[in-house]
């Protein structure tokens, strides 16, 4: 009971304190979860009964049966509210107890009658009657009698056995479930020790992780350049990269287009020379073949048309094409040069290095606004450590300890005198079990010896010595049954009465918590209070705050801020408010200013370089007429074929002269084309390749120029004018994430007051304890086994003492026998009986009338 009080106090006490549980952040940002240390307590809370769980249970199946109504609810409020008039009400009472009381009727009657009967029946044996008479008649289905009371009476003395165990059973039970209750008080007081000395350091847990949320914020605002810079850097970089990337394309097809019209001029040039120096040479081989062809050897007849053919021939030793009618490159090579005064490519280096600098501009603009926002965050670690000193919860629990220090000093007391009377207690209970098992131990004994003794051969006053003594013992369990067994009743009625009604009116209203709801019946406990425990803790009756729920809520190891509703005495939302927090960081970084107009992605020079090569002229060239005119035949004739040719001819002339002329002139059209027209056709495959590169970069050259010319006015705009709108929502999201750190934290301070932080799982642990466990598993329920076991026992003496009594006149040795009248019903076995104690009695000088006179007949 002591321990019962000592929850009901914690709750109280704990009702003017505050306490806390864990986040429930639905994200957490990386590195910044927390988690408060695990609290382990020894006790379970739950009775632990093992194999004899059956056995309670069948008890309370037979208490069900007994009892079958339901809990008095309207009779408890009644006697709570002191309306409840013995004299009025008490049908309700007895139509709830009718059970138990028609069982304690019944006992008692047994108390009263068998002494009664036992009286009489002594009384009556006295007088020779119920049994007394040491005379047993004949019957003819003796035998069969005898089997069945034999057996009936072993049925009866194992179902007597068993109700002995359960006792002795519930009795060690009892007892060691007692010596348990030191070792169960102990855990529960170390458990709430461990709740109590646990808080104020979860508070200070709670505490210390702001350290840890300021140094991911200060980690976060040191690295502003890789967090914010890089991150408005990366917005831009769609924008602007590609414009360089084009740029820098570009200046590279500048140069290249430089070294295609230098190749192209100088192939020209090498040509021109070339073609000149070819024609002489064509020229001079023509006149010398003409001067040959006159030789007189033509004139002959055979000659004459061969000489013709070739003279004919000659018009082909020609140049085949014309340089003269292409236009020159001069111009715009000489344009490319004075663009490529300009180095477009450092100008697009610089663009680049302005932009990827961007990162470090944005540090140098934040420096003094980080310093600021370090120094908020210092003072709201400050601030927060103030809110949470204002709870006075590590005052009261330190109060506490005074009041758990004396109730378990009043516990160890109440367990001493318990522990000094426990042993009485088992005693008597041994006494009473081993009466019973006495009992029972005469009738085993008397069934055993009356068994293993009985000759059938015999006749009633001729039975053995061992049969006597087993009819002996049968009615000397008879006389012990009648000594003790109104004592035995009395015994039973009182401890079922006792734990019947607490089983059903504590233990099981207790488990389907009725006992709550009875309490929290509004203006029950106080006739102004709707709600006692809130009126009682909050003097704000009408807040709805009942038994049930603290102890369900505590039982679901819940904080006490949550299961007291704590908010009515202090607000935590309130004093934790994270808009008052995050307000003056983001007062700071209000004052955020990114400016990124000293960012030039290509300076006027550049820019100038670009618009001059769109009017380079380069994609008017006639790219046609040149590759028209360079793909013909150098000359008229391939000059290898035509002196090939010549030399066929000059074999068919007769020798002479002129074929040996001929020939020499065929092997110098053969060195020209060497010696001069090879070298001016490479000259003119440099050119096609020169002028196709030409071709390929003029090729949408103006149109592209002009695009990249706009995407970068474009980009250059976007920088100066709508950067700040993308500067803006980096930022934003950038500050968000630092309040994040913060509001995580904050949240999480908040969750943990009001869930964990004090969870008073401890206090229902102690409460079951004490109910559940103590009362009820250690004590009731073995109670209640006991005087099942020994009331069935009891009762199932009734008619062991009568096979007893029926059974014991068939063991034990008579001192006469019945005369039979009929000799048809008498055996020949029986007359050979009745002969041999007729001799025997002879033998011993014993008359007896009976005997002869039966024999006489």
């Amino acid at each position: 009971m002591a321990l019962i009080l000592g929850c009901l106090l914690l709750l109280g006490l704990c009702g003017k304190t505050i306490s806390a549980g864990p986040p429930s952040s639905t994200q957490t940002p990386e590195g910044l979860h927390f988690d408060l240390p695990a609290v382990n307590y020894e006790t379970s809370g739950s009775p632990s009964t093992g194999s004899i769980t059956g056995l309670f249970r069948m008890v309370h199946t037979f208490l069900h049966v007994v009892q079958p109504h339901n809990f008095p609810e309207d009779t408890v409020r009644k006697i709570i509210q002191k309306k409840f008039d013995l004299m009025e009400d008490y049908k309700e009472v007895v139509f709830y107890e009718i059970g138990l009381i028609i069982c304690a009727v019944l006992g008692l009657l047994f108390v009263i009658l068998m002494p009664l009967v036992g009286c009489c029946f002594c009384m009556c044996r006295c007088c020779n009657h119920c049994g007394g008479e040491m005379h047993q008649r004949q019957k003819k289905n003796g035998p069969y009698l005898k089997r069945y009371f034999a057996i009936s009476l072993l049925v009866i003395c194992i179902l007597i056995s068993i109700g002995i165990i359960y006792g002795f059973v519930a009795n060690h039970h009892l007892r060691t479930k007692i010596r348990r209750t030191r070792k169960l008080a102990d855990s529960n007081f170390k458990d709430l020790r461990t709740f109590l000395n646990e808080t104020p350091a979860q508070i200070n847990y709670i505490l210390s992780q702001y350290n840890t949320t300021k140094e991911r914020a200060i980690l976060d605002l040191n690295n502003v350049k890789p967090l914010l810079g890089d991150g408005i850097r990366d917005q831009l970089r769609p924008k602007v990269i590609p414009v360089l990337d084009d740029i820098k394309a570009m200046a590279t097809a500048i140069r290249e287009t430089k070294e295609a019209l230098e190749k192209v001029n100088n192939t020209l040039e090498e040509l021109e020379s070339g073609f000149e120096h070819l024609n002489t040479s064509l020229s001079n081989i023509r006149t010398e073949l003409e001067n040959s062809l006159n030789d007189s050897t033509c004139s002959e007849q055979m000659v004459t048309a061969t000489c013709n053919d070739i003279r004919k021939s000659l018009g082909q030793l020609d140049i085949n094409i014309n340089l003269d009618q292409l236009p020159p490159v001069h111009d715009q090579l000489n344009s490319v040069n004075n663009i490529l005064r300009t180095n477009l490519t450092d100008l697009v280096e610089q663009g680049y290095k302005s932009f990827n600098d961007i990162p470090e501009m944005v540090q140098n603009q934040t420096k003094n606004i980080i310093s600021d926002v370090k120094s908020v965050l210092d003072s709201i670690g400050s601030k927060i450590s103030d809110v949470t000193n204002q709870f006075p919860i590590q005052d009261k629990l330190s109060d506490f300890k005074g009041y758990i220090n004396d109730t378990e000093k009043s516990v160890n007391q109440g367990l001493l005198t318990l522990e000094e009377y426990e042993s009485y207690r088992w005693l008597g209970c041994l006494a009473v079990c081993c009466l019973l098992t006495l009992i029972v131990i005469f009738y085993y004994l008397g069934l055993l010896c009356g068994t293993c003794g009985y000759d059938k051969n015999a006749t009633p006053t001729s039975r053995g010595c061992v049969s006597n003594t087993g009819g002996i013992f049968l009615m000397a369990g008879v006389g012990v049954s009648f000594l003790v067994c109104w004592i035995l009743m009395i015994i039973v009625a009182l401890t079922f009465f006792i734990g019947g009604n607490v089983q059903k009116l504590v233990c099981e209203p207790y488990e389907n918590r009725k006992l709550f709801q009875i309490l929290d019946t509004p203006y029950l406990l106080n006739e102004k209070w709707e709600y006692y425990v809130s009126g009682w803790m909050f003097q704000k009756p009408y807040i709805n705050l009942t038994f049930e729920k603290v102890y369900s809520d505590c039982k679901e190891n819940k904080g006490i801020y949550t299961s007291l509703q704590l908010e009515n005495l202090f607000n935590v939302s309130a004093h934790l408010n994270i808009q008052e927090y995050t307000q003056d960081i983001t007062n700071e970084f209000e004052h955020l200013n990114i400016n990124l107009d000293n960012i030039v992605l290509l300076d006027d020079a550049g820019k100038q370089s670009l618009e001059d090569f769109s009017t380079l002229g380069v994609e008017k060239i006639d790219y046609t007429a040149y590759l028209m005119e360079i793909g013909k035949n150098l000359t008229k004739v391939n000059l290898v074929s035509f002196a090939d040719n010549l030399l066929v001819t000059a074999s068919r002339l007769p020798p002479g002269a002129l074929k040996t002329s001929l020939d020499g002139h065929a092997q110098s059209i053969k060195r020209i084309h060497q010696r001069e027209v090879i070298p001016l056709e490479r000259s003119m495959s440099t050119l096609n390749q020169s002028l196709k590169v030409l071709q390929r970069i003029s090729n949408g050259l103006t149109e592209k120029l002009n695009k990249i010319i706009l995407s970068l006015d474009s980009a250059q705009k976007f920088i100066s004018n709508n950067a700040s709108s993308l500067i803006v929502e980096e930022s934003k999201t950038y500050v968000n994430t630092i309040i994040g750190y913060l509001e995580h934290y904050i949240q999480w301070v908040k969750d943990s007051i009001t869930h964990k932080i004090a969870a008073c799982k401890p206090v229902a642990t102690a409460l079951d304890s004490a109910v559940d466990v103590f009362l009820c598993s250690y004590i009731v329920d073995p109670l209640n086994l006991f005087w099942f076991g020994i009331g069935k026992a009891t009762l199932f003496l009734l008619p062991a003492i009568i096979f007893a009594v029926k059974l014991a006149k068939y063991y034990r040795r008579m001192d006469s026998e019945d005369v039979y009248d009929d000799v048809e019903f008498v055996s020949m076995n029986n007359m050979e009986n009745v002969n041999n104690s007729y001799h025997k009695d002879h033998l011993y000088g014993i008359h007896n009338p009976v005997m002869t006179s039966t024999m006489e007949h």
